[in-house]
């Protein structure tokens, strides 16, 4: 099967319908006084259900036009989804507010921005949705539940007539509150990448899919929604939050179900290392998994070895293993690793490693381990590695920022031409000609053709699979309080884990404010709408956040001088894990000290401590 058969996803849907009928396309394990109990959505049913929202869609002049889709997990999102594509409508999936205790006004942000014409959700999420249009003054903007009966007419319906230029679907960058960046998706996009996985990953249309990541998260949408309808297979799902509170519900799933590929964030690996007891393994096979995906965050070794080893009696099997790289701005994977050999770790020098080159390991020197992010197909992407300064390509075995170019490389973010040039638009020094290029953002080596990731050029933190970007945070925070003034906002890892660090000013002004009382304000504000916890939050003096010459956020050398202990603050909360790591910072530095025959400094970051 080849990208050129279909000239739009809307197409290649309709193909299969036709050609898997009453076939599940879906099963949807959702929670009941039971347990968990399975709805099925056959081919027929999803295409029926599609062209019955599309008509509605098309009646309403929305095909071109941007449509908010407002769901929890579940198979009303796919057929809300489908059904944006057979309208020629382009879909913007976001997370429904209730579903994860947030305020509507992160998603205004969305609506504004995207230029939303219609919401679709359910009807027991309506009422309140159509209240919040109100007050915010979307009163052009219409909503429909799509859960209670026909909406539209089927015998109405009009083929879109799309080709691969026409954008399938906004990915919304995660965080997003003030100034959300929506990546433009089209349809030869969305084809070309579901082609790239499933030629990477070596997907069938004899296999099971299955997953319980968001919809509304990149992985989950084309990684467990749409591949299962672009290989014409089945797909069984699950909400994170089954995942989250029972995690051997995904073996369960896997075992139940006969899943084939499947997978997630590092994160969800060692949740199922630390959560899952021998007794809920009782009776679990995990021998039909063929493909465990583990990409969206970092990739640790020791993740596989503990996984690999604690699974192995079940069934799992080490070469099962498929660290991938992705991103929204590529629609979703990269690379992915052979599947002949599984999992790639190798050995570094750490000293040469911080010096941007990738050699040893030597005798007795400290290293550490690179987990391989895999290969590019040449039929999918080229990869190079750049200096981000000079903009020189950088040889094998040096780090550099990573660019990609390749027919999955989105079309940009929507309404962003000034950082699409920046962005979608770089050239390689000495090689203009051969641009444009994709700057990820991200540091990385390709040695022997494989890709290292290395670290993150931008300053976004990475939280449990979700990319928190600190603008978004910091202005946050700004809001909550005449009283808090510039802030910078960083990730701290500590035993394997990103922790977000909080660093604002308290303006001169607010003399009497209850320090306290205004820091785990601000906790509850990020694990609110953010979703993420925010256990270190330091409150300190006006001036204490360094800025360049023309007023940036340093933020990078914020973190170095909290792990240096050289912010001083008025007021703290510090995370117990990042208690620890600075902890052991101090005794470091007290060794040091000590062998040079100085006394080691106290950190003042830490006190006072609420």
């Amino acid at each position: 099967m080849t990208v050129a058969e279909f000239g739009s996803f809307a197409e290649l849907v309709l193909t299969r319908s036709d050609e898997r009928g009453d076939a599940d396309a879906f099963v949807f394990l959702a929670e009941g006084v039971r347990g968990t109990e399975p709805e099925h959505l056959p081919y027929f049913e999803l295409d029926r259900s599609a062209k019955d929202i599309a008509s509605w869609l098309q009646e309403r002049g929305m095909a071109g036009r941007q449509v908010l889709l407002l769901y929890p997990s579940g198979l009303e999102f796919i057929k809300a989804f489908v059904g944006c594509l057979y309208a020629g409508a382009v879909a913007v999936p976001a997370p429904l507010p209730s579903e994860q205790g947030q305020h509507f006004r992160r998603v205004s942000g969305i609506v504004r921005d995207a230029r939303v014409g219609a919401v679709l959700t359910l009807g027991a999420h309506a009422p309140e949705v159509e209240a919040w249009l109100a007050a915010e003054g979307f009163s052009d903007v219409v909503c429909l539940p799509t859960d209670q009966g026909p909406v539209g007419d089927v015998g109405v319906w009009r083929h879109p007539r799309l080709g691969p230029e026409h954008l399938a679907f906004l990915q919304y960058t995660s965080g997003s509150t003030n100034a959300p960046k929506g990546v433009m998706v089209s349809h030869g996009n969305l084809l070309a990448n579901e082609a790239a996985i499933a030629r990477s990953a070596r997907n069938t249309k004899d296999m099971v899919i299955g997953g319980w990541l968001p919809f509304y998260h990149d992985m989950g949408l084309i990684g467990h929604v749409l591949q299962p309808l672009w290989l014409g297979t089945s797909s069984v799902l699950m909400s994170p939050v089954s995942f989250l509170r029972r995690p051997v519900r995904w073996l369960e799933m896997i075992s139940q179900y006969g899943v084939h590929g499947t997978g997630g964030p590092n994160f969800a690996y060692d949740l199922c290392v630390r959560r899952i007891t021998d007794k809920q393994l009782e009776g679990i096979d995990l021998s039909s998994w063929r493909t465990a995906c583990n990409g969206a965050e970092p990739v640790r070794a020791e993740t596989l070895r503990a996984f690999t080893e604690r699974f192995a009696p079940y069934g799992f099997k080490a070469d099962t293993f498929f660290p991938c790289y992705g991103m929204a701005e590529t629609t979703l994977l990269v690379t992915g690793t052979p599947k002949e050999r599984g999992a790639l770790l190798r050995e570094v020098d750490a000293a040469g490693l911080e010096h941007g080159s990738v050699e040893g390991p030597y005798l007795g020197a400290p290293t550490r381990t690179l987990v391989s992010s895999g290969v590019a197909h040449p039929d999918d992407f080229t990869l190079r590695v750049v200096d981000p300064d000079s903009r020189v390509e950088q040889p094998d075995g040096k780090v550099g920022e990573i660019w990609i170019r390749g027919a999955s490389v989105a079309c940009g973010y929507w309404e962003r031409p000034e950082v699409n040039a920046e962005v979608f638009g770089a050239r390689i020094a000495a090689q203009e000609a051969l641009g444009p290029w994709l700057r990820t953002g991200d540091m990385g080596v390709l040695s022997g053709g494989e890709l290292f990731v290395t670290g993150r050029l931008k300053e976004m933190v990475l939280i449990n699979g979700r990319n928190i970007y600190p603008y978004d945070v910091e202005s946050a925070i700004r809001a909550l309080s005449p009283a808090i003034g510039a802030g910078a906002v960083f990730g701290v890892e500590t035993g394997g884990q990103e922790h977000l660090v909080v660093i604002h000013e308290v303006r001169a002004g607010a003399a009497g404010v209850d320090l306290r009382t205004l820091a785990t304000g601000i906790q509850r504000l990020i694990g609110q709408d953010f979703s993420v916890p925010a256990g270190t939050v330091l409150l300190v003096r006006p001036g204490t956040i360094r800025r360049t010459t023309s007023g940036k956020i340093q933020r990078t050398l914020m973190r170095s001088l909290f792990l240096e202990g050289s912010v001083t603050a008025l007021h703290a909360v510090v995370d117990p894990s990042v208690r620890s790591f600075i902890g052991e910072l101090e005794a470091s530095a007290a060794g040091t000290a000590s062998r040079h025959g100085a006394a080691p400094a106290a950190d003042p970051a830490l006190l006072p401590v609420g």
